[in-house]
């Protein structure tokens, strides 16, 4: 028996892109055509967003933790959130959640521990980069972090929030983070770079980066997987 995954989501190019990771690589655990049940909760992104824009991140836990008995009610037995910046939140809400979540930034630090990365470059929303999601995980593994100057922020913000997450994929957005990536190369000594925004891995990967890549979307999905697969 598998376990059935529940996806809290909040921008759907993210969301949509962990569900058919999930679906579509389910085959390699359970054979073709095969993947565990699944199912997803998506709110209106503009119900995080009020409470984002104001960094009200309590608010946006408890947006989260909505979604979380809904998905608990018909029958998820653990839950991913394939958003990065509301990772925030989780803190406020994982002790009253009805169900166990695993954590996007810990799995990406995982996956650098494992393909032995040491500098970690971090891409993502202005919220992300600013925060301590990533800082906190990737430090407890031992690894260091570097974030985008304050221009790469803001222009990579407005990127992910105008374009992306509106299905919106342009040549100047991928040219705008291959030079984030690169300075970061060049001038940080970051030997890999995380996609923190899940949208990100719909315009950038290993073929187009100056630097190895940690999809944090597929990686979640793919740590979903195998605690829905793991034997009992």
């Amino acid at each position: 028996m598998t376990q059935h995954i529940g996806i809290v989501g909040c921008s759907a190019e993210g969301a949509s892109l962990c569900y058919q990771t999930i679906c579509v690589e389910g085959a390699k655990f359970l054979g073709p055509h095969a993947h565990p049940e699944v199912s997803m909760h998506t709110p209106s992104l503009s119900d995080y967003m009020e409470h984002i824009y104001r960094n009200d991140w309590r608010s946006v836990g408890e947006v989260m933790l909505a979604s979380a008995h809904k998905l608990a009610k018909i029958g998820a037995d653990f839950l991913v959130c394939p958003d990065n910046t509301i990772h925030q939140a989780l803190p406020f809400i994982e002790g009253r959640s009805p169900l166990p979540w695993l954590h996007i930034a810990e799995c990406v630090a995982e996956e650098a521990v494992q393909r032995g990365f040491r500098r970690i470059g971090i891409t993502g929303t202005r919220w992300l980069t600013d925060s301590e999601v990533y800082p906190e995980k990737l430090s407890a593994r031992g690894l260091v972090y570097v974030r985008p100057t304050t221009e790469e922020r803001d222009e990579i913000a407005r990127i992910i929030m105008e374009e992306l997450v509106y299905g919106v994929f342009k040549p100047e957005a991928v040219a705008t983070f291959q030079r984030v990536m690169q300075r970061m190369k060049d001038e940080e000594g970051c030997d890999a770079v995380v996609l923190g925004c899940t949208e990100i891995p719909l315009i950038m990967n290993d073929a187009n980066s100056p630097l190895p890549t940690l999809d944090s979307t597929r990686l979640l999905a793919r740590a979903a997987l195998r605690r829905a697969t793991q034997k009992n």
